[in-house]
């Protein structure tokens, strides 16, 4: 999501950061452009106008124009802004009432709700501990009430069972009774959907909400749709009344229109994103994140949140042992392969890193994708356990064997025990020291602040700027990075990256 705004952003700010002065003509042109980037990632016209008269007034002033580095502050005011526009604040689902606490699901015919009800029951169930039951209301479309069953059914979540010949709001009456007779702390209300919005609908909606009196309306819109779901936002609050928005999709939707326009035109947060089809794909809306990862200065915060949800404790606490002890075999790498496929794999972690945009570009253009972690780990599973754990036992006869068993060649076997020889080093060094993040990125990423990204880190947030010296390439074809972030021990290198500079470890 963002990308194509991000990358225009991206190149407006390089320039005016380059300059050591600027003048007010050097502001308004940079912001010419921002207002163009933003139209064209299909943000709503009088959001934009808003945007950029509140961040004009700001930039052009003696407090920039005087500044050590104003092309830096220039690119915090748009931060700021842009945090402004998307909200301030993250706003989670609020659960803060009697049990048990009605959510109603609301939202055009595709857009997702089912899914999205599916993923939010499940969320609640194992993140917040909630007794959660999911309930259908859609009565018109085939199999609706079968496929909330079957969701339910696959993620542990109870359902309420259906009765043929009842309306919507009957059903409705009926999962609160049964709710509050089965001690769920949770019902979540799967309304019926149109293919546009109408009075019949409409209707439906306002009937459901009187006869449940939900604690929240959450609005299902689809991102792709753009200003669409603006509007579709817009129409369902005049008419319904919703708390908050949950935006699907936004993993496929490169510009982002509708996230940044839709916060400004209705008043109401954003609560989640929907990021993917699996079923623990949903993400809380955080402003002050999204705005870093828009501008290019990534979302450590979110990375490290992500990790510490994926990441077995105890599995982290043996490789963290073992990484004291400087010992890194290649059972540590698989295991580290695979804790990176489930924080998002390679375009999921270098969407969070900071200064990692160009990155992306340079990945796709190398034909380097999620697959070439499949691959690794195909290779790491055709050794033997001795071969895992003593690497210096591999022979060109082993290498042989293992490509044919893996489906690779030997190049890649060879490109996997260099960047491994690589990690064990780092990991040893790192063990010999002391501290955090500064052990973190001590060991090959020049240019970037250790203080500043530990500082960060604390704080939980991007508004006090990022260096703009992040480096465009990480050296040695980016080693993994070993533990020091909290949360997160270890992550594995991509082998072979294009643009490394990074010298050989003997």
């Amino acid at each position: 999501m963002f990308d194509s705004l991000s990358d225009r952003l991206g190149g407006i700010f390089d320039k005016l950061t380059r300059r050591g002065a600027l003048s007010e003509e050097d502001v308004d042109v940079a912001l010419r452009e921002v207002r163009r980037a933003l139209i064209e990632a299909d943000v709503a016209l009088n959001v934009v106008r808003s945007f950029i008269d509140k961040v004009r007034s700001k930039a052009i002033g003696q407090d920039v124009i005087r500044s050590v580095t104003p092309g830096q502050m220039v690119v915090k005011i748009v931060h700021d802004q842009m945090v402004e526009m998307l909200g301030s604040s993250s706003e989670p689902i609020d659960l803060n009432a009697a049990a048990p606490v009605a959510i109603m699901m609301v939202g055009l015919q595709g857009s997702g709700k089912t899914t999205t009800t599916s993923k939010i029951a499940l969320r609640l169930t194992k993140r917040d501990k909630k007794k959660v039951l999911m309930a259908s209301l859609d009565t018109r479309r085939p199999a609706a009430q079968e496929q909330l069953r079957v969701l339910g059914e696959q993620n542990g979540i109870s359902t309420l069972p259906v009765m043929e010949g009842q309306d919507p709001v009957q059903i409705a009456e009926r999962a609160i009774t049964a709710a509050k007779l089965g001690g769920y702390d949770v019902v979540l209300l799967d309304t019926a959907g149109r293919g546009h919005i109408d009075e019949p609908l409409m209707l439906e909606m306002s009937e459901i909400k009187k006869a449940t009196n939900p604690h929240e309306i959450l609005l299902v819109a689809d991102a792709l749709t753009g200003q669409d779901a603006v509007n579709l936002a817009k129409s369902f609050d005049d008419r319904v009344g919703i708390t908050g928005i949950a935006l699907t999709r936004v993993d496929g939707d490169g510009r982002g229109g509708a996230a940044l326009s839709m916060r400004a035109v209705t008043g109401k947060p954003i609560k989640l994103l929907g990021v993917g089809e699996k079923a623990d794909a949903l993400e809380d809306f955080h402003p002050e994140r999204i705005a870093g990862r828009i501008l290019g200065m990534g979302d450590i915060v979110s990375l490290v949140e992500k990790a510490a949800e994926t990441i077995d404790a105890q599995e982290a606490a043996k490789a963290a042992e073992k990484l004291r002890k400087g010992i890194f075999d290649l059972d540590d790498l698989r295991s580290q392969l695979g804790q990176m496929a489930k924080i998002g794999g390679m375009s999921g972690l270098m969407a969070m890193m900071p200064g990692m945009g160009k990155m992306k570009k340079q990945m796709a253009g190398a034909n380097l994708d999620d697959s070439v972690l499949d691959r690794q780990v195909a290779i790491i599973n055709s050794m033997t356990k001795k071969e895992r754990r003593q690497p210096k036992l591999l022979n060109a006869s082993r290498k042989k064997r293992i490509a044919a068993g893996s489906g690779t060649h030997v190049q890649e076997i060879n490109k996997l025990l260099k960047m491994h020889r690589q990690m064990a080093d780092m990991m040893k060094m790192v063990g010999r020291k002391k501290g955090g993040l500064g052990a973190l990125f001590g060991g090959g990423m020049p240019g970037v602040d250790p203080a500043q990204l530990e500082e960060m880190a604390k704080s939980g947030g991007m508004s006090g700027g990022l260096p703009t010296n992040m480096p465009a390439g990480l050296p040695g074809g980016m080693p993994g990075l070993p533990g020091g972030m909290p949360g997160l021990p270890g992550l594995p290198g991509l082998g072979g990256f294009p643009g490394g500079k990074g010298k050989k470890k003997r």
